[in-house]
């Protein structure tokens, strides 16, 4: 069970960056399913893993929403590093923080290059959807859009899930 489990929440934490980057929302029914798929797994360890991993996730869902209050994050972005806690023993928060934050870095960085790319003069995207969506983001670019940091979040959430199956 716990291998089909990490299946289904890393192709939903690849749905919820696929719309940060298309929308820069996450929907709300991405981040309840991998909650509930999170309390399934907990519960299936005890009640008392379970809480501890409320707890946890409840603390980061709090200190994320500081940064979000400040602009520094979306609502969408707090709920999913949340939803994501709630599966992870509170010992494995930590290397999901960790991943999500090396993620964000490269993230970033790949955003720095790709304004200096996006400053250039291009034609239209075309008609393949890579290439629209990287019109999108060159436009997205010149006016200073924010950062899709969803992406990184599901890549710290799926490197943990991937790199520890037994969790």
């Amino acid at each position: 069970m716990h291998l089909l489990a990490s299946v289904v929440l890393v192709a939903l934490l690849v749905l919820a960056a696929w719309r940060d980057i298309a929308t820069r929302i996450i929907p709300d029914e991405i981040s309840l399913s991998i909650a509930a798929i999170g309390i399934a797994l907990r519960l299936s360890v005890g009640w008392s893993p379970l809480l501890w991993s409320l707890a946890t996730a409840a603390l980061l869902f709090l200190a994320l929403l500081v940064l979000a209050v400040r602009g520094w994050l979306g609502g969408g972005d707090v709920k999913l590093a949340a939803a994501v806690a709630i599966g992870l023993p509170p010992y494995a928060s930590w290397d999901f923080l960790l991943a999500t934050v090396l993620a964000g870095g490269v993230l970033g960085l790949a955003y720095i290059a790709g304004r200096r790319l996006a400053l250039r003069p291009r034609r239209s995207g075309g008609r393949h959807p890579f290439r629209r969506i990287m019109a999108v983001e060159a436009r997205r670019f010149r006016q200073g859009g924010p950062l899709p940091y969803g992406v990184a979040i599901a890549a710290g959430g799926a490197l943990i899930l991937l790199a520890s199956p037994g969790l």
